[in-house]
């Protein structure tokens, strides 16, 4: 069949402007996101979930034991607010016992909590978050724990944290002290400590105290009189990384530098755990790259 010469051009015509618009069609294509680069953390294990739907966002070592450090105390404070019919008002007396605790331990930070003094169960948390206190920690394991000595009472409310872990389905967890000052026997994992973490910031207590910087709380005396205890978060995130609503420190001749954190942005909250990093620098920077990786996913 013979098209001619006006027909081999029409058809050619057809042929070229197909073709632009299949190229015009590839270039308008939206361009994919690159999928970022998981980071490289200092810390032996670490972990990081989406917090509202439990999405694991980055892993290493996330099922391994080690040891935990002051982050315990995430826990003490935990079964402290789980309590049946808690009064966070109620006034608790300081004992010498809680003071002698942090001399004889070497490191045992303190909330330096003085000896008469009444304390109210929402200061003795936040002298157990902030500063770390481990003689509030011992304060709070004497209040709530049960028996009719002191070691009975501390050994009840370790027990406590151990049936609230499982209750949680924490399988590789295990407390054998209140503040992480353990025996050999206090363990966790990364994704433990973030799903325990997790949990107790669904109490609006726990959210208030360890989201603050820092803190002044007026205590009655022995006297009857008042003083001022000032207290100082040890989560330095919480002014150099915007977003930073929580959680807890933890060091530790065994834990090295550990690192509960959550932030929030755009509505997506982030929480995670490093355990085992080298420094507090390190700890910090470790945290912040996984945050960073955690809102790009």
């Amino acid at each position: 069949m013979n098209i001619g010469i006006n027909g081999t051009r029409r058809a050619s015509a057809v042929l070229v402007t197909a073709g632009a618009v299949l190229a015009a069609g590839a270039f308008a294509a939206p361009a994919q996101a690159a999928t970022p680069k998981a980071p490289t953390i200092t810390a032996k294990g670490g972990f990081v979930m989406n917090n509202g739907t439990g999405k694991s966002l980055f892993t290493k070592a996330a099922d391994s034991r080690l040891p935990t450090g002051s982050t315990t105390k995430i826990m003490t404070a935990r079964v402290v607010l789980a309590q049946a019919n808690l009064n966070l008002d109620s006034k608790v007396t300081i004992q010498k016992a809680y003071s002698d605790y942090i001399v004889d331990n070497n490191w045992a930070s303190s909330a330096k909590l003085i000896v008469g003094d009444k304390v109210t169960v929402r200061q003795l948390l936040y002298g157990l978050m902030l500063p770390s206190g481990c003689d509030a920690a011992y304060a709070l394991a004497d209040k709530f724990g049960t028996g009719s000595t002191r070691s009975a009472r501390v050994k009840s409310f370790i027990g406590k944290m151990n049936t609230t872990a499982k209750s949680l389905g924490l399988k590789n967890t295990h407390f054998d002290s209140f503040d992480g000052i353990g025996k050999g026997a206090n363990y966790s994992t990364p994704r433990d400590l973030t799903k325990l973490a997790s949990s107790a910031m669904k109490y609006s207590t726990f959210r208030t105290v360890v989201k603050t910087k820092s803190t002044k709380q007026k205590v009655t005396t022995k006297s009857g009189g008042y003083r001022y205890m000032s207290w100082s978060n040890t989560n330095n995130l919480l002014s150099s990384y915007s977003g930073t609503i929580g959680v807890k420190t933890g060091s530790g001749p065994e834990a090295k530098y550990c690192l509960v954190f959550a932030a929030t942005r755009s509505g997506k909250t982030v929480i995670g755990t490093v355990l085992a990093s080298t420094s507090v620098a390190n700890r910090t920077a470790d945290a912040k790259k996984l945050m960073d990786y955690g809102f790009k996913k």
